[in-house]
């Protein structure tokens, strides 16, 4: 699989002692992201991260962070944002993350387990799910609630069942 920001570590170069790996997104790179993301830009994307052999898998522990621009539901303002998000990875073969159907409970302290393809680990691939997943899917700017409410959209507390009351309440006393 291809991606916009491949950084793929061979599994041969990976023994058991951390290796340090940085990466960083070009501007290519970077625009081709923010398109799949669907974000007005993207001008920062790196990661620093501890690599090490662990039996069969591979684990990989750092830290993603990015410049990104996204629009707001709203109103379209652009929304300038930063990500600084630590990461564990646990990369496992194909056929070992397969392994049991049965529901399993993870600990708080859990490693996000990613399947290895093609006889490597892609960091550059998995730094940017990571980017994509700390972002806000609804980024509101401020003046969002009064544009709105101009526009005749209601809060949540207002659509609630006593919202709803509220507005009967309201017919029924401007009849009598």
């Amino acid at each position: 699989m291809t991606t916009e920001f491949s950084r793929v570590e061979r599994l041969d170069t990976i023994g058991g002692e951390d290796r340090q790996v940085a990466i960083e997104a070009d501007a290519e790179e970077r625009l081709a992201l923010s398109r799949r993301f669907g974000l007005v830009s993207l001008d920062r994307l790196s990661a620093t991260f501890a690599i090490r052999r662990d039996g069969a898998a591979v684990i990989a522990r750092g830290r993603v962070s990015a410049a990104v621009v996204q629009s707001c539901t709203v109103t379209g303002t652009p929304l300038p944002t930063t990500v600084d998000e630590e990461v564990a990875l646990r990369f496992v073969e194909p056929a070992t993350a397969a392994e049991g159907d049965e529901e399993v409970e993870l600990s708080g302290d859990a490693l996000d387990t990613i399947e290895i393809e093609g006889g490597g680990i892609d960091l550059g691939e998995a730094s940017a799910e990571t980017m994509a997943l700390a972002l806000d899917p609804f980024p509101r700017s401020p003046d969002a609630a009064a544009v709105l409410k101009q526009a005749g959209v209601i809060s949540e507390e207002e659509a609630g069942a006593f919202g709803a009351l509220a507005g009967l309440k309201a017919k029924l006393e401007g009849k009598a």
